[in-house]
């Protein structure tokens, strides 16, 4: 009876190191939380230290949403700031739905998740802090029915 007990002891242990265990191979996984309102003047800002340009990475934006969200796509205004202070801007569209509103993002109920390829194969230039900055670029001050905005960057392997 003791060997069985130390059996499933060692293998909930077992389970538990695996799925906390962090992935090496990504650089970074955040998100923010905006609780169903985004206003204009609320970004999601993440910071990340590059410490080797030798690797290549695949960059996604996460957006998980709930069905109050009244649009088929959502604009997103990025802004990237280089550790050497340089700043590069781009306008995202992101189809959330297709022609007939169905939602593509994936989920039960209420919340759908949308994950978003933003680049693929990419270097990072120069080492040091990298800060990406997210807004929502609707036509509408506050924005109803988005709940969270993430990064992941992720080393290709």
């Amino acid at each position: 009876m003791k060997s069985i007990k130390n059996f499933i002891f060692l293998t909930f242990l077992g389970f538990i190191i695996l799925f906390s265990s962090c992935d090496r191979h990504v650089l970074i996984d955040k998100s923010m939380v905006i609780n169903g309102v985004w206003p204009k003047d609320k970004p999601g800002i993440f910071k990340v230290e590059v410490t080797d340009t030798s690797k290549l990475y695949n960059f996604y934006l996460n957006i998980r949403h709930n069905n109050n969200y009244r649009f088929s796509n959502l604009y997103v205004f990025l802004q990237t700031r280089f550790p050497n202070k340089n700043i590069s801007r781009d306008t995202l569209e992101i189809v959330l739905a297709n022609k007939d509103g169905k939602w593509l993002g994936k989920g039960w109920g209420n919340i759908k998740e949308d994950i978003i390829v933003l680049k693929k194969n990419l270097r990072f230039p120069i080492k040091g802090e990298y800060e990406f900055v997210f807004w929502q670029g609707m036509r509408k001050d506050t924005l109803k029915g988005i709940e969270d905005i993430g990064i992941r960057i992720q080393q290709v392997k």
